[in-house]
Parts: C-alpha cells; structure tokens; sequence
C-alpha cells in the first residue's frame, strides 16, 4: 500500500538511488525538500544542473573540476616532481585536508577488481604512465588498503619501477584511539612493518 503520493514517492525513490542514502534517509531529504522554499529549490536545482555541466576531468591530474586545470595542479608552490596516486577525488580531499602534503595527485578513478571486470585499461593508469615521461622524482601510491587497492598498488609498481622513479607506499596500521584486541592480523602486521623510530 502506498502511503504518499506519486511524486512524493518518485523523490524518495530517486533520493534513495544516491550512495549511503537508505530509505529513511532519502524520506527525511524528500520532505526537507517539499518543505523548502520555491528560491531554496531552485537553488539546490541548479546547483546540480550547473556541477553536471560543468564538472570535467582535470587535464593533469584528472580530479573533478570545473576549470581545464585544476587549482593543486595549477599551484606553481606544489612540488610537481611528487605525485601521489589515489583511487578517488574524495581521497585527495582527505590528503588536502591534512594540509601538510605539498606534491600533486594523480586520480585513478577506481582500482583494479578482476571480479568486478575492472582491469588496468578501465582506469587512468595509462594517463599516469604518460606523466612519468616528464620529470619525476618519486610516486606515493596511497590507493586503500583493501585488496582491490593492494592489487593496484603492486600492479602500479611493478609497472613503475622500471623506469628508476622511487616509489613509495603509504604506511597503514593502527588508527588513533584504535583497541589493539580489537584489530585485524593484517592491519596489525602492516603497523609492524611500517614502524617509525622513536
């Protein structure tokens, strides 16, 4: 039995359908919606309208912009001769956020999953390749550390290396506040291996 009308429905359906937004969440959105004022929707309508236009790969790095380049790989203050590889454009958020990264980014857009059919050619892992062939110093690959992530990691340096450019991995373990009882073996073993001298 449907409870609301057609188009209430048709926005919690549509609202649903966005990533981490279940039922109840796309319910709560689709009133707050109905309830906002004709300028606040218009607002909100454009503002999609206007990112889906407009929002492109960077030429560089490939990061969501709205510009040919974007603002990091714009910033003559970056060191161009670092790039750390990340899997999506919300890790270089994260790193951005730390504020104490100063080389630029490389966005793949994925990870390889055999399972999933996703393979070396399916994400910018050739584009990265092309980038080497300027002046580089070193590639941090900070892709997650689950196995699509690792397998990327590994499949990237090997293809690297080669060529005499440092690559480096990021380190992962154990996070901050983390209850060591309560820490998988792998997250345990990779905080022992990437230890740090005090």
């Amino acid at each position: 039995m449907d409870i609301y009308s057609n188009h209430i429905n048709n926005l919690i359906e549509q609202l649903s359908r966005l990533p981490g937004v279940g039922a109840k969440s796309a319910q709560r959105l689709a009133f707050h919606i109905i309830h906002m004022s004709e300028e606040e929707v218009g607002s909100l309508t454009r503002a999609i309208s206007e990112a889906k236009e407009n929002v492109r790969y960077c030429k560089e790095c490939f990061t969501l912009t709205d510009e040919e380049v974007c603002p990091i790989c714009r910033n003559e203050k970056r060191n161009h001769r670092m790039i750390m590889v990340v899997e999506q454009t919300r890790d270089l958020a994260a790193y951005e956020k730390t504020g104490k990264y100063e080389g630029v980014y490389h966005v793949l857009h994925g990870a390889i999953s055999p399972m999933l059919g996703i393979g070396p050619s399916d994400i910018k892992i050739k584009e990265l390749i092309k980038r080497l062939e300027t002046d580089i110093d070193e590639v941090i690959i900070a892709t997650n550390s689950s196995l699509e992530g690792e397998t990327t990691a590994m499949y990237l340096s090997k293809l690297i290396k080669p060529t005499g450019i440092k690559v480096t991995r990021i380190a992962s373990g154990v996070p901050v506040g983390g209850d060591l009882e309560y820490i998988d073996e792998v997250t345990l073993l990779r905080a022992l291996e990437g230890r740090i001298e005090l």
